[in-house]
């Protein structure tokens, strides 16, 4: 059986110490502290499955350039300008497939910079750091300075970089300067899409045809968020954009659960009364509300310092509350 929690005092004489070093200065915590193991993580297995994918990745590489390799050889026997037009275009495929590699590397390491520009930014707060909020700053200044909507923000900022501003005060002005003109944008996208999945899905008279709109209209709203915020994701960065968005949305979804939860639950029950297609497409215009936040704050390079994250009410309100006119 437990006992239950006692308090005791550090100079009581029935205290005995047992693992536990009491010392009176910060050093000597300090040289205690050294005596104590620290348990070691499990050590990491070889990437056996990453290893087995790049090993068939290269012998797949292998047999299609020995296949075009042999292509080119006998269209050349059978006649020499056939070989030089498929040199050609084998060249040209080659040209096309780096070009992609290449916007496929730059799309992956513009999500990796917002990303550590929102950690940087983040630690900055945390730890009330001038000069890492500075720098932050500056990198938002060399990301968004030169859009049209950002140019007279830009300028204030440039002058007071000199400035000695607390960092919260800082990346608040960042925020309202540069960000805010870019929140506004990103949920309006959210709304419409919102609102066009909703109206899609009351009227269609197939579920696979839902499901298919629903699945294309995500994809093109967080491309539409990437895009606004300065991301350029291809298709490896686009994937892993979304799985940052679903991590983010499974984390932060039941904390979202009470956010204006009376009024949808509500506006669903009014839809499911007036008809049921209605019901679902209430539904899934929340649903796609839901990600649009959710992949707002992955594609945004700054977390909300004074603003007002955005919450379901405000991109998605419309949809209950023409719910509620319907059913009246």
């Amino acid at each position: 059986m437990s006992r239950q929690p006692r308090a005791y005092r550090l100079d009581d004489p029935n205290v005995t110490n047992g693992s536990v070093v009491v010392t009176d200065e910060a050093f000597d915590a300090i040289e205690a502290a050294d005596g104590v193991v620290v348990p070691m993580g499990e050590k990491r297995r070889a990437p056996w499955l990453g290893i087995l994918l790049s090993a068939l990745s290269g012998l797949i590489v292998l047999g299609l350039g020995l296949v075009v390799e042999k292509l080119i050889v006998d269209l050349y026997t059978i006649a020499p300008w056939l070989g030089w037009v498929a040199l050609g275009l084998a060249a040209l495929a080659a040209l096309a497939f780096f070009a992609l590699i290449g916007r496929e590397v730059r799309g992956i390491w513009r999500e990796q910079k917002i990303e550590r520009l929102r950690e940087a930014a983040i630690d900055a707060l945390a730890v009330k750091d001038h000069k890492a909020a500075k720098a932050v700053v500056s990198e938002l200044l060399n990301l968004y300075g030169s859009r049209a909507s950002a140019v007279q923000g830009s300028a204030r900022l440039m002058n007071l970089m000199e400035e000695i501003i607390d960092a919260d005060d800082r990346l608040a002005i960042a925020e309202r300067e540069l960000l805010s003109p870019l929140d506004a944008q990103a949920k309006r996208a959210i709304a419409s899409a919102a609102k066009q999945v909703s109206l899609v899905t009351a009227v269609s008279p197939r579920a696979i045809v839902d499901v298919a709109f629903v699945i294309f209209a995500a994809v093109r709203l967080l491309r539409t968020l990437a895009r606004i915020y300065g991301g350029r994701p291809g298709l490896f960065g686009f994937l892993r954009l979304a799985k940052a968005a679903f991590n983010h949305l499974a984390v932060t979804g039941g904390m979202a659960v009470g956010d204006s939860l009376m009024q949808q639950i509500l506006g669903l029950g009014l839809a499911a009364r007036i008809s049921a297609k209605l019901g679902e497409g209430v539904l899934n215009g929340l649903m796609t509300a839901r990600f649009g936040l959710a992949a707002l704050s992955v594609c945004r390079p700054l977390p909300f310092v004074r603003e007002e994250p955005p919450k379901i009410g405000d991109v998605a309100g419309e949809l209950i509350s023409r719910t509620e006119a319907a059913a009246l």
